[in-house]
């Protein structure tokens, strides 16, 4: 048998056998990159602890099932993001907003945020309505098309464009405000 060629494959050859330390490394590597993707999602710590438990046992379970070792990052990516998903379609209630007030929405300027410190935003993000953070988060952070978010959470399209757009919306309206508060 040929030696692996690194220690992410030797790690994945190993977990995908059931080794408890080789899957404790891969945990230790992956998990706090993914936890952040849940806390953005969900807005919780409690919710988010669990999410990221549940994608990685279902990560262990389907390890086989992947072609390429060096593609374990994106691969366990796009199962949290899933189980976020899945979580989420059981607790949001998503509401439509007309046409015009999105319209209005659209037309402001769009580049406001780049000039507030990133955690200010963080804060607020986790802040959203639900089905305004999870829109945000998928299409601002994870660069889903909105296309793709609507058919991953069950809403239209136009319901993941509004959602967006109110988020960015109440986003502006608090970090404003905490500016206009605290400087």
């Amino acid at each position: 048998m040929e030696p692996e060629k690194n220690i992410l494959t030797a790690d994945i050859t190993k977990a995908c056998k059931g080794d408890a330390a080789a899957q404790s490394r891969l945990y230790h590597q992956y998990s706090k990159a993914m936890f952040n993707i849940c806390t953005r999602m969900t807005g919780n710590l409690s919710d988010a602890e669990d999410i990221l438990q549940e994608s990685f046992l279902i990560a262990f379970k389907q390890l086989h099932q992947l072609k390429v070792a060096d593609q374990f990052g994106g691969w366990l990516k796009r199962i949290v993001v899933n189980e976020c998903i899945r979580f989420s379609k059981k607790s949001i209630y998503w509401e439509e907003w007309d046409n015009n007030t999105m319209n209005e929405v659209a037309n402001e300027e769009m580049a406001w945020w780049k000039t507030v410190d990133f955690s200010l935003i963080h804060k607020e993000i986790k802040g959203l309505p639900e089905g305004c953070r999870q829109v945000f988060t998928l299409y601002v952070m994870e660069d889903y098309p909105h296309k793709e978010i609507a058919s991953n959470l069950g809403i239209s399209e136009s319901t993941s464009k509004s959602q967006y757009h109110r988020a960015k919306q109440l986003l502006k309206d608090r970090i404003t405000q905490q500016l206009k508060i605290y400087g």
